[in-house]
């Protein structure tokens, strides 16, 4: 398996008592998001933020990664390859732990679009459970198999028509029915991007989450 690499941010203020991880979405990199480190760490001073790149190139445009294929949208398809990174993510998030001398549970993972979906993969099965997973315009392709239940924050536009909002709409209802704690914010007038509502949604459910 490929090792993950990509930008880094902070800390702010100085030894990292927290690691934040920022998954982009499909045909990005890690540069979309590091830039949400700077706004983020005003709430956590003390957290290292890391956005990796995908593993794989974007196979339907000349630049960008992917976490996996969406050439063929069947859901048996997207779970085979959402299964298949799922390892690749985990494995990066040990090694940054590692590297920062943190403990397992010190760690938050966000993603947007499809790194919203490897977020939500990822953080509802680690051996230990991250302290929060933020779910920026994504969906919930794995439906059960849940062993681990961080709280969720779900944040979606009513106008995106890139990933509808339905598809967090559904993904709140069975993590609820799960058992996981999930706070949902949807924005009217928001397509397929992240806006200020959902930005400070993110910064005040980090900073909860690591004063738990």
């Amino acid at each position: 398996m490929p090792d993950l690499d990509g930008p880094r941010w902070g800390p702010r203020t100085g030894a990292a008592r927290q690691l934040v991880v920022l998954c982009h979405g499909v045909g990005a990199d890690g540069h979309d998001l590091i830039d949400l480190a700077p706004t983020w760490a005003a709430a956590l001073p003390h957290a290292a933020f890391v956005a990796p790149d995908a593993p794989e190139p974007y196979d339907m445009a000349p630049m960008g990664r992917q976490w996996f294929s969406l050439s063929d949208r069947t859901p048996a398809r997207l779970i085979a390859g959402i299964t298949a990174t799922a390892p690749i993510l985990d494995r990066f998030i040990d090694a940054e732990l590692a590297r920062l001398s943190l403990p397992e549970d010190a760690v938050a993972l966000m993603g947007f679009s499809q790194g919203a979906m490897m977020v939500l993969q990822v953080g509802l099965r680690r051996a230990t459970p991250p302290r929060a997973v933020l779910a920026f315009s994504g969906a919930l392709l794995a439906t059960d198999g849940f062993t681990a239940k961080p709280p969720v924050l779900l944040v979606h536009g009513e106008r995106d028509d890139i990933v509808p909002v339905e598809r967090t709409r559904t993904a709140e209802r069975i993590l609820r029915a799960a058992g996981v704690e999930v706070e949902a914010h949807y924005s009217p007038l928001l397509g397929h991007g992240i806006d200020d509502v959902g930005l400070s949604a993110g910064a005040l459910f980090l900073q909860r989450a690591f004063a738990a």
